[in-house]
């Protein structure tokens, strides 16, 4: 790291970060969020969907200070988990769903919070006078807003952090601290990657994306991976072949594209793929020794089996849009029928399925 001062603190912090295999890290003040206002509107108008522990730790959430205090300075690294290039499932056989990329590997809570921990037990061992917190997302911290300040990058019309001419393909982390540490923030005035470019609205099969902000209640992500209930029908119907999460604003992004990318787009080896996809036949046969198996260190965790099972079927039913005459489609259909036929079957699931059918026979493709 050319320029960086020896005695300087934050310089030892960031080439500790860069030891710890992190693909960036800076550093930024603890100041509360200064988009208070428009977070309180988001939540206040319901569009966080199910996800309460947004609301419950709110004030933490925005201001640093609340959720360690005494807080000066927050360390912000991120890991790449992908290098945007595109899924190769085969599509010749039984239909497939699609898991998005980041829990495709080892579960990045983990991967991230063990180096985070560990560069936070140095700190305290050097500098015991102050505390030092680390935090995934898991945290009530506004991640990708401490992130841009210290200079990871810019937040995109999709509300995801780009680092401009690499991409989207980022997970975040930090580390909340007592101690003051010099601010890394970005270069130049630039604070929107976008543009004019619209493509992540424009592909978001579900109208789930407005102009830097994000209605879960229509985000395929949040439906398939936190949403505990049915899912809507309106947006169901949209879900395509995404069986765990969605890549879509993420893969039209001009900034991941493979043409227009700089070098240096190192990902880390933890998040190597173990799988892309699942014949959702499969899943809909799953118990929950057989989900734990196949997820097992993964974040993919984050479902349960019952949402992996209404989720394959929500996927079936495009499936039989696409190709209503397959044989494998007809077998998809009829384990449907069977899961909507018995009573014993989780409830979630079976009223998924009876809702399906109903699809199904309407649109005559069954």
């Amino acid at each position: 790291m050319s320029g960086r001062r020896e005695s300087d603190p934050t310089d030892r912090v960031l080439d500790r970060c860069d030891e710890l295999a992190f693909a960036l890290a800076g550093v930024c003040d603890a100041a509360p969020s200064a988009h208070a206002a428009e977070v309180r509107a988001w939540i206040r108008q319901g569009r966080h969907g199910s996800m309460a522990w947004l609301e419950g730790r709110l004030e933490e959430r925005l201001d640093p200070g609340v959720y360690l205090p005494g807080a000066r300075s927050i360390i912000c690294v991120a890991d790449r988990y992908h290098d945007g290039g595109r899924d190769r499932i085969d599509r010749s056989g039984p239909p497939r769903g699609r898991v998005a990329r980041y829990a495709r590997g080892r579960d990045y809570h983990k991967v991230m919070k063990k180096r985070l921990a560990t560069l936070a037990r140095e700190l305290e061992r050097d500098h015991p006078e102050h505390r030092f917190q680390p935090c995934v997302d898991t945290a009530p911290l506004l991640e990708r807003e401490h992130a841009m300040r210290a200079g990871l990058g810019l937040v995109g019309k999709n509300t995801l952090l780009i680092e401009p001419g690499v991409g989207s393909w980022m997970l975040l982390g930090a580390i909340v601290t007592t101690m003051p540490l010099r601010p890394t923030p970005p270069d130049g005035r630039r604070v929107d990657p976008c543009g004019t470019c619209t493509r992540c609205i424009d592909a978001c099969p579900t109208d789930a994306i407005t102009p830097f902000e994000v209605d879960a209640r229509r985000c395929i992500a949040y439906t398939t991976i936190e949403h505990r209930e049915e899912i809507d029908e309106s947006v169901a119907e949209r879900t395509e072949d995404w069986l765990f999460g969605c890549d879509l604003c993420q893969e039209v992004c001009p900034h991941g594209s493979r043409s227009r990318r700089r070098p240096a787009a190192t990902v880390h080896p933890a998040y190597e793929a173990r799988f892309e996809s699942f014949d959702l036949l499969e899943v809909l046969g799953w118990s929950a020794e057989d989900a734990l198996e196949r997820l097992a260190g993964t974040a993919a965790r984050r479902a349960t089996v019952a949402m992996w099972r209404r989720n394959a079927i929500v996927c079936a039913v495009s499936a039989a849009r696409e190709a209503p005459d397959e044989a494998s489609v007809s077998h998809l259909i009829a384990r449907i029928r069977e899961i909507a036929a018995d009573d014993s079957e989780d409830e979630l699931v079976r009223t998924t399925a009876v809702r399906s059918l109903r699809s199904i026979e309407r649109d005559g493709r069954a």
